[in-house]
């Protein structure tokens, strides 16, 4: 055996000694240069390389098996196909029911600064190390040793071991490190490969309403009892052989209270076992597009790590909840019970505040990506929407009376008048953010009224019989579906891109970056798309025709649904052709009690009237599902790769599932 060859050996069995039981090899400290074997030949051939990907790359997560999950199903798969293969790995719980606890973000939407990240401390917004793997690949000769060095300019990091195994360190965060490799193996001279490493951290913020929030589709959804739930109706009648003005509806599991409408309990009792967001004041979901969005650019891009900031929040309009403050939808809970804001900040003052202390830290850090969905509030879409589904004149002339009602006169005249007005500002305050307004990356709605490739929702009851006076008029229906794509929709995209008469100072220059590539794809997935694939629950128990709940007040109240099985089987995460939250998805999801609401339409106790409506709609009526949003984050994404300059992620393999067929049972 040569000297050299015996050297080597001896390091390598010495280094193991040291190592822990994950077989990471932990780097010696910085040692004065020394020089290398002069037998050493580097490999031009390009026959091994060094290869090396940023771990846990997606910040906001704070252990690596909560990415690496994504990671793996994200292999060659469009974000939409991911998102239906872990739906059904995880029965229809949806997967971010177990990360939702371990993130860099509390519940009240602070960041944690420091934030422990695999049990280092980090800080979250200005991180000065990144961990990194590195791997020596291509015709490594078997049994060789490799003698590794990194170096970013404070002196060499040796490092001795087997060729096959990975090696692991952290980065310093600004500053390049080379990496050099010496492999030994037998008699032969060493061969020396060399490589840079330098990790881009991107720093994005998803800013906007509640579809870039994520509602609909909360983090850990409701857990529905069996039993039912007694609402009192504004209806002058009740159900049939029922007492009036009273209906039963699927209760939340685990709760002990009064589930009879005579007798009351208290809203702090039922909000115990409510769904949980990870922020329940916003609705911020892990499922919404923007958190899909950012997560997808790590997963597909391994030199990166994304420090992600998400601000939408539901409601917002962007005079009341991107400038102003706004009011808090709902309680968030914690180990000591409930806690409830009465508002929410401004998101661009909270950017700006974030972006702010991140700079006192690192003066060249900037902001290099902003998402945004914002828009549909400011016109009252959701008036537009109970127009359409609240049918019984009693509730109507209440809810008009009240506001929660709208008109598309009413939106036209906004959308003319003053969300031009509004988005200008906006631009303006975009501009004291971004270096270049094509950093802000607006991804525009979908039609939700569309399918079977592009035709108008029918109408009826199918999907909204969670509550009696609830059925989508067709003739509503219709010409607010005819407003939204005709009207609504272009004039957001001449808003983004200074076309069409809008003025912006700089036409070329003050253009957002627009995505509407999803529009296509949600017209055959509205919210009355049906499919022999749909979860056997929905099949069986969903009627179209308004018919889902048993309409004996008697029988509801310990089997409220028709079909005879219990609302326990409903899951939230199974594909299914609609890609749109129905009222009965969104009570069976999420069963929200909003204490966001005006108050003069705040219930007197969680059986009153108020509550059955918008139990129903205040969880993500008429909003996209996961698989929804995972189709937007498909949209946005190359978007995103090309604002950030960034080459396209590998080539998706894997498509989607087909457009569901008819099915008119």
């Amino acid at each position: 055996m040569s000297p050299f060859r015996l050297l080597a050996l001896v390091a390598f069995l010495a280094s193991l000694v040291s190592l822990p039981a994950s077989a990471q090899t932990q780097l010696a400290p910085p040692v004065a240069p020394s020089a290398a074997p002069a037998a050493a030949v580097p490999v031009t051939d390009g026959s091994m390389q060094i290869v090396w990907e940023v771990r846990n790359r997606f910040r906001l997560f704070r252990e690596e098996r909560d990415f690496r999950e994504q990671a793996e199903s994200l292999n060659g798969l469009t974000v939409l196909a991911s998102e239906q293969a872990l739906g059904l790995q995880s029965e229809g719980r949806g997967w971010a029911r177990n990360v939702v606890n371990r993130l860099c973000i509390d519940l009240t939407g602070r960041v944690n600064e420091p934030c422990t990240r695999d049990g280092v401390k980090e800080s979250y917004l200005t991180p000065t190390e990144h961990p990194v793997t590195v791997r020596l690949t291509g015709a490594i000769p078997v049994g060789a040793i490799c003698a590794w060095v990194f170096d970013d300019g404070d002196g060499p990091r040796p490092a001795t071991q087997d060729c096959a195994e990975p090696i692991n360190f952290r980065a310093r965060y600004g500053k390049p490190t080379v990496a050099t490799v010496d492999v030994t193996s037998g008699a032969d001279a060493p061969l020396r490969v060399s490589t840079e490493i330098a990790v881009r951290d991107f720093f994005i913020a998803g800013l906007g309403d509640s579809i870039g929030a994520g509602e609909g589709n909360p983090d850990r959804p409701i857990a529905l009892s069996d039993e039912g739930f007694c609402y009192r109706s504004y209806l002058g009648i009740g159900t049939v052989g029922a007492t009036a003005g009273q209906f039963y509806r699927p209760s939340r599991a685990g709760f002990k209270g009064g589930r009879a409408c005579e007798a009351p309990d208290t809203l702090a009792n039922w909000q115990r076992y409510s769904a949980t967001w990870f922020n329940a004041a916003c609705h911020r979901s892990l499922y919404s597009y923007q958190t899909r969005t950012a997560l997808a650019l790590a997963v597909r891009h391994p030199h990166i790590a994304v420090t992600y900031l998400p601000l939408a929040c539901t409601g917002a309009t962007i005079q009341e909840g991107l400038f102003g403050s706004q009011r808090a939808r709902e309680c968030f809970r914690t180990k000591s019970g409930t806690n409830c804001p009465g508002s929410v900040n401004g998101q661009i003052a909270e950017l700006r505040e974030a972006l702010a202390a991140a700079r006192k830290r690192q003066p060249q850090r900037g902001l290099d990506l902003v998402l945004l969905s914002v828009g549909a509030n400011d016109i009252n879409f959701s008036g537009l929407v109970a127009d359409v589904i609240v049918d019984s004149p009693t509730e109507r002339g209440i809810f008009r009376r009240s506001g929660v009602i709208g008109s598309i006169e009413e939106s036209r005249n906004t959308l003319t008048r003053q969300l031009p007005q509004n988005f200008a500002k906006m631009r303006e305050a975009f501009k004291g953010l971004v270096d270049d307004m094509s950093r802000v990356v607006y991804v525009t709605y979908a039609n939700p009224a569309l399918a079977n490739r592009g035709v108008p929702c029918p109408g009826g009851p199918g999907g909204f019989d969670v509550h009696p006076s609830f059925s989508a008029d067709p003739n509503r229906l219709a010409a607010v579906a005819s407003f939204v794509d005709n009207e609504f929709l272009p004039r957001l995209k001449d808003l983004a891109q200074c076309t069409g008469g809008v003025l912006c100072r700089d036409p070329s220059a003050d253009a957002m970056t627009f995505v509407d590539a999803h529009q296509r794809t949600f017209a055959n997935h509205g919210f009355c798309a049906r499919a022999e694939t749909d979860p056997e629950f929905d099949r069986a128990c969903f009627s179209p025709r308004g018919d889902s709940f048993t309409s004996d007040i008697v029988a509801a109240a310990n089997s409220p649904m028709a079909c005879g099985a219990g609302a326990s089987n409903f899951r939230a995460y199974l594909p299914r052709a609609r890609w749109i939250r129905d009222a009965n998805d969104s009570y069976f999801a999420a069963m929200t009690f909003p204490q966001g609401l005006p108050a003069a339409i705040q219930p007197a106790d969680i059986h009153d009237a108020t509550w059955g409506v918008v139990s129903a709609v205040y969880g993500g009526a008429i909003h996209p599902s996961a698989e929804g949003h995972a189709a937007m984050a498909d949209a946005a994404l190359p978007a995103a790769e090309s604002v950030l300059s960034l080459q396209p992620g590998p080539e998706v393999t894997s498509q989607p599932l087909p457009p569901p067929a008819r099915n008119d049972r």
